[in-house]
């Protein structure tokens, strides 16, 4: 059986799913039918969940080593305060949002998967493909014209919200448009009045205002336009920004450069499956919702890293039971529907035209952003910490605080979870750590307990979430659960 998967699309998603699976020792093409990187910025922040889930692959120093950390969101009204939300607070090693052109994430990207001997092929088409119980046939057209047909063991369609994959497999996208125009820039500018560590959110009755600073004299800067019409939007030159600008941001910033401007309009759309056989679909392909809150590259990032450690395990013959791949429609599914209803309510919130209810927000956000819980719910969603997998099929037993299908919060000097070349679960607790990394030796490997575990050993995947935890002394009950993950592949028992 052949067992390269071929990843259609060159961005952000596609080459982290890439990296992984390369990492992992999978085969692996890229392709984009774009015949060059593109040189544009569409996405520009990268929160901690994704830094931290970069740190397996050593991407994540690279990217902030070209970024701009910040760590405080303000948010004001008719030039008043209403809140400041500390990122800082964010329980991560990386607490911040890093604010860095999408070009640079993905030129990043391409070099670590280089290191790994992949190049993405750009300027091939997929032109169709067709499935079946034994492996996969797709059709490409080569930049010279050549159309050939090549054999793959998996899809992953990374090919953005206009996705070939999705609409050759005839899924439908549901959702909506959202009935405003908007429009977005990269600007040089000067006497932005908050510091570069410090984004700022500018609600205005005609529209709101964010700039998120990408240096001390650079922002990416977005506006709505008005009401959706027949016409599609035309994005506002610099002289036109200025001028929206100085009708609802705060007297003093001028733009003085234009690296890149754009216009668009909101849609919220979801597929209603992630997989179609050996055909799954991440980011954009599967998911789109509203650039408020800066968390579509993120979400489709971590798509990719979802999917990438079960593809491995099923491929290297180390795992193989059915429910490894199933699980990742059930459990990223729900997380592209939460994304999509947290970022269309800032982007409701945000927009509102009642000016009764204009003086409501404000009221009501001052208030309930000043509370430390309600600041701690918001950033943690923002910065993705707090998104879990509480269903999933691949939660075992789950004992004391810590339940299974949560984040396991990194710790500083430990290693992350999942980095090598083998897609491993990560053991820790006492003697039992060492007992389960000796039966399952392809499966799991063994760590130190760790100083919130208590009494228990825990069962970490590789993604860095909690698959199971019992009392140490019981080491034994997760020996059902992991020879339930290795089905069919013939683990050593011992």
């Amino acid at each position: 059986m052949n067992d390269q998967v071929l990843i259609a699309g060159a961005g952000p998603v596609g080459l982290t799913m890439a990296l992984e699976l390369a990492r992992y020792g999978v085969p692996v093409r890229i392709i984009d039918k774009i015949p060059e990187a593109t040189h544009t910025s569409r996405a520009v922040a990268v929160w901690p969940r994704t830094l931290e889930l970069l740190d397996r692959s050593g991407a994540a120093a690279d990217i902030i080593a070209m970024g701009n950390k910040v760590t405080v969101a303000n948010i004001l009204s008719g030039g008043r305060p209403v809140a400041s939300l500390s990122l800082d607070q964010i329980p991560s090693p990386h607490p911040f949002a890093l604010m860095v052109p999408q070009y640079d994430t993905e030129a990043v990207l391409r070099r670590h998967l280089a290191a790994h001997g992949v190049t993405p092929d750009l300027g091939v088409e997929l032109l169709g493909f067709e499935q079946d119980e034994d492996g996969l046939s797709a059709r490409l057209r080569e930049p010279d014209g050549a159309e050939r047909t090549e054999p793959y063991a998996y899809l992953v369609a990374c090919d953005g919200a206009h996705s070939v994959v999705r609409h050759h497999l005839g899924l439908d996208f549901e959702g909506d448009t959202l009935g405003l125009d908007w429009t977005q820039g990269d600007f040089h500018l000067s006497g932005y009045p908050f510091p570069s560590s410090q984004l700022a959110i500018f609600w205005h009755e005609d529209g709101p205002l964010l700039f998120f600073p990408m240096a001390p004299d650079r922002a990416r800067v977005i506006t709505s336009l008005g009401p959706s019409t027949a016409t599609p939007p035309v994005a506002l030159d610099q002289e036109a920004f200025q001028k929206m600008i100085d009708a609802r941001g705060p007297q003093g910033i001028t733009l003085t450069g234009t690296e890149w401007v754009s216009a668009f309009r909101i849609n919220e759309r979801q597929v209603e499956n992630y997989r179609s056989g050996r055909v799954f679909l991440a980011g954009d392909a599967a998911h789109i919702h509203s650039p408020a809150g800066g968390q579509g590259m993120n979400t489709g990032m971590q798509d990719a890293i979802n999917l990438a450690w079960k593809l491995a395990l099923v491929i290297r013959g180390i795992a193989g039971a059915p429910a490894l791949l199933e699980s990742y429609d059930l459990e990223r599914r729900p997380v592209g529907a939460q994304v999509i209803a947290a970022s269309g309510r800032m982007t409701r919130i945000g927009t509102l035209a009642d000016h009764t209810l204009q003086h409501v927000r404000d009221f009501a956000a001052h208030i309930l952003m000043g509370l430390s819980p309600v600041q701690r719910a918001i950033t943690g969603l923002m910065a993705e910490v707090s998104i879990g997998y509480p269903d999933s099929p691949l939660n075992g037993p789950s004992q004391g605080d810590a339940k299974a299908g949560a984040r396991v919060r990194p710790v500083a000097g430990e290693g992350p979870f999942g980095a090598g070349d083998t897609p491993l679960f990560t053991a820790c607790g006492g003697s039992g750590a060492a007992e389960l990394a000796a039966r399952f030796p392809r499966l799991v490997a063994a760590a130190a307990p760790r100083s919130d575990a208590g009494a228990f050993i825990s069962l970490v995947r590789p993604d860095g979430y909690l698959a199971a935890q019992v009392a140490d002394a019981h080491w034994q009950d997760l020996v059902p659960y992991l020879q339930r993950i290795g089905a069919e592949r013939g683990q050593p028992l011992g």
